[in-house]
This record gives C-alpha cells, sequence and structure tokens, in this order.
C-alpha cells in the first residue's frame, strides 16, 4: 500500500479506500491529536465543496476530531483557499477541506491546513499518516469531560468575500465591466459572483446550480469553451472560469481567446515589476510551463525558477527564494502578497487590475506571451514503474526529444492523484506536437497501460 497523502492532500473514489467514513474519522482523530494547542479552546475548521460525498466525509472528520477533545467548526460550502483564509483568520489550530479540486463528483479528497493558513509539508502528512497506521489512538481519547463540539457558523462567507475585496486595488473600481463567470457548480457559486458585484461589475454567471454530481461536468477551469461562447455573445469585458474548490483560474479575452495560467502570470508579473512588487525580480513555475512563459520573462528581464509539478512544490520555493508570484499552467496561482495558497478569485481580481492599471484589454495584455504549440495526453496505467526503467517508453521519448531538438521538449510524468501517466509535448507547430505526443502515448498504453 503506497503513502495516503499524495500531492495534493488524500484523494480517490468517494467511499472507497482511502476515501471512506473510516478514514476520514482516523485522518480527523490524527489530525486533532497533533494541532491542538494548550492553554485555549481548541478548534479545527472545516469546509467542502458541493459534492455529494461531502456529507459523508463531514460527519465523519466531526466524529474524529470532537472525541480528541477538538472542537468542530463547520462553514459549508467554501472554496478550498476560504478555508486557508479563516482557519489564520480565526486562529483555529487547523483547517480541513473536503475536496477533489477539478476531479469527476465520484472522487473526493481531504485537504488540510495549518494554522497559518498554509498546506502541510510532507512531514506534517507523514505524521498524521504514522499516527493512523499505529492503529493506538484509543490510547490518546480524552475523558468524556474533554469532548469537543461541533457548531456551523455564520458569517464565514461574508468574512471571505471581504478578504478577497480588499486585495483589489483599493484605487480602482468595476463599475462599467461586464464580467462572465463560470463557477463550475463547485465552491465558488455563491462567493465570486457576489466579490465581483460588490466591487460594482455587472456578472452574468454561468454553471452555479449545484446539485451534488455535476461539479467540473463539461464546465469551469478545465472546460472554458463555453465561457468563450458566452463573453462573444455577452460582448463582455473578460471571462473566468474556477475549477471545483475555487483555487485555479483561466481567463478568456474579450475575443474569446483562453488564457493559460502561464500567460497570467507573465502579464502579471509585468504589472508587478513596473511598480515594484515583483519581489527579487523572480517567478516560480513548474516544469509544465510553457516555453513561451521562460521567452517572456527572459524579455522582461525576469528570472524563471522551476519546481516538479504541485502547487506545494511551488509554494515552498516561493518562500525560500522570497518570490511574490508563482504558479502552474493550469491556473493555479499564488499571490503571495494577498494569500497563502493558490486562490482563483484572488487571480481574476489582479488580472482585473493589470488592466484596469495598464487602460488595456485583455488580449493586448496577453500578448507579452506567445503560447508555443503543446499537446497533453493523459493515458490510464495499471501500474507506475519508474519511467526509466522501462526501455520502449524511454526509447520512444530520446527519439522525440532528438528530432525536436531546441524547438520543443518533452515531459512524461505519472498524476500525483490518479492512475494516470500525462504526456506532454511542445514544439514548433500543432501537427508535430501531435504527431509526437501520440507516438509517446501509444508507446506507454502498450507497456503499461
Amino acid at each position: 500500500m503506497g503513502r495516503l497523502f499524495g500531492t495534493d492532500g488524500v484523494r480517490g473514489v468517494a467511499n472507497e479506500y482511502p476515501m471512506t467514513s473510516e478514514m476520514a474519522l482516523n485522518i480527523g482523530r490524527a489530525t486533532a491529536h497533533l494541532f491542538k494547542r494548550k492553554g485555549h479552546n481548541p478548534s479545527i475548521i472545516i469546509g467542502k465543496d458541493t459534492r455529494i460525498s461531502g456529507y459523508v466525509l463531514e460527519n465523519a472528520l466531526v466524529s474524529g476530531i470532537c472525541s480528541m477533545g477538538v472542537n468542530a467548526v463547520l462553514v459549508g460550502t467554501m472554496p478550498t483557499p476560504g478555508i486557508a483564509y479563516l482557519t489564520s483568520n480565526m486562529r483555529a489550530d487547523a483547517g480541513i477541506v473536503i475536496s477533489a479540486s477539478h476531479n469527476p463528483f465520484q472522487d473526493n479528497g481531504i485537504k488540510i491546513f495549518s494554522n497559518d493558513g498554509y498546506k502541510l509539508p510532507d512531514e506534517k502528512e507523514d505524521e498524521i499518516e504514522n499516527l493512523i497506521n499505529s492503529n493506538n489512538m484509543q490510547t490518546l481519547h480524552p475523558s468524556p469531560h474533554e469532548l469537543g463540539k461541533a457548531y456551523r457558523i455564520e458569517g464565514a462567507r461574508d468574512r471571505y468575500i471581504v478578504f478577497l475585496k480588499n486585495t483589489f486595488p483599493k484605487e480602482y473600481t468595476l463599475e462599467g465591466t461586464r464580467i462572465v463567470l463560470d463557477c463550475s457548480h463547485g465552491a465558488t457559486y455563491r462567493v465570486a459572483p457576489q466579490t465581483f458585484f460588490e466591487l460594482g461589475a455587472e456578472v452574468i454567471t454561468l454553471f452555479a446550480e449545484p446539485n451534488g454530481k455535476n461539479i467540473n461536468d463539461n464546465c469551469g477551469s478545465q472546460h472554458p469553451e463555453k465561457l468563450a461562447e458566452e463573453v462573444i455573445k455577452q460582448k463582455a469585458d473578460v471571462g473566468f472560469a474556477f475549477d471545483g474548490d475555487g483555487d485555479r483560474l483561466i481567463a478568456v479575452d474579450e475575443k474569446g481567446q483562453v488564457l493559460t495560467g502561464d500567460q497570467i502570470m507573465a502579464l502579471c508579473a509585468k504589472v508587478m515589476k513596473a511598480e515594484g512588487s515583483l519581489d527579487n525580480n523572480i517567478i516560480v513555475s513548474t516544469v509544465m510551463s510553457n516555453i513561451g512563459l521562460g521567452v517572456a520573462l527572459k524579455s522582461l528581464g525576469i528570472e524563471q525558477v522551476s519546481t516538479k509539478v504541485g502547487d506545494r512544490y511551488v509554494l515552498e520555493e516561493m518562500r525560500a527564494r522570497g518570490a511574490s508570484i508563482g504558479g502552474e499552467e493550469s491556473g493555479h496561482l499564488i499571490f503571495l502578497h494577498h494569500h497563502t495558497t493558490g486562490d482563483g478569485i484572488v487571480s481574476a481580481l489582479q488580472v482585473m487590475g493589470a488592466m484596469l492599471k495598464n487602460g488595456k484589454p485583455l488580449s493586448e495584455l496577453a500578448r507579452i506571451m506567445k503560447v508555443y504549440p503543446q499537446k497533453l495526453i493523459n493515458v490510464d496505467v495499471k501500474s507506475k514503474p519508474d519511467i526509466s526503467e522501462v526501455p520502449e517508453i524511454v526509447k520512444a521519448i530520446e527519439s522525440v526529444e532528438k528530432k525536436l531538438g531546441d524547438t520543443g521538449r518533452v515531459l512524461v510524468r505519472y498524476s500525483g492523484t490518479q492512475n494516470m501517466c500525462r504526456v506532454m509535448v511542445e514544439g514548433p507547430s500543432d501537427t508535430e506536437t501531435e504527431k509526437y505526443c501520440s507516438q509517446i502515448a501509444d508507446i506507454i498504453k502498450k507497456t503499461i497501460g
């Protein structure tokens, strides 16, 4: 059995190991035991996205937390970054989010934040896992007099909205702007429209009617096609698509063109450098970022630092190097001057700020970066052997790399949350990129698919 925690918490199919009520109970117990601080009334905040399985896991977590003498504070449906903010703002001992982010509704996950609003490092996750595997938590239970309580708090959403509005430049307003929001039937379905409305924008909302099973279903940050159509139809200034838990952002300009996370980082970095807020003149991105981001940053005289895939690794490098902006091509962006984690709504507000500060439409700002043709194929696999130890795959990769030379690159990696191998190829043309990507993907299907 592999490690319980993946690149972004614990994740799997709901009601199957590890996303069972029994595991949620134990995660709640272990988290409460490890994080409760003495000398005050300990509490852990719990939020969730709109998946139907959230109810099962929420109640199990509450039971585990309260059994360890810690209060469970329920805030209901809330974006993941909202829990990060509330955990720190309300001085809770920890925060837990029940969400599988951009995955389909049948999946779910559990993410944990420490009391400062940051995601847990590997070492802390290992402590939780070791405590669960020790099977002796019953010996750590407090007396009946010391059991925790569970209660819901009102106004948590409003508190988070105030925080979001304060990340937008105070000297500007969104009055006179028309914005289309795709809420992915997920955790942003109330918060995002209200935030932009209160800042003065005319808001057109899509996919904001969750039913427990439609989260991320052909909508949101992974499917921005309908958002692009609506931006054109409504003659809007911009469109923003969030994922199920609200930590990712994909933007659409006024012409219906979809911008990646890389493009958003490039245009925001240019503005930040001009106003002196690009700390240490650095951007942190991952190995998945498009070649075009590096080219754009070089033209701006900005240093690019690369990490392995995962927002937690981006954040670790940002903190180590004192960077103020970093993120992933997928739209998971971190603006450390504003938040401790990726926040799709914060990112959208920074894009609006860049547009207003420059007095230019988003399509013009996006020209700072040329996106090189990129093809990504996800291959379902039965196992995850070391890529370098599968000769057929190594040979296929080396062959493509030789043909591309300096005009492109190849990246093959496993998903940290699913039984999937991701094949990404960038090259000089769509035709070549697609051909080479398919060649490698076919070999992977034959060998480990």
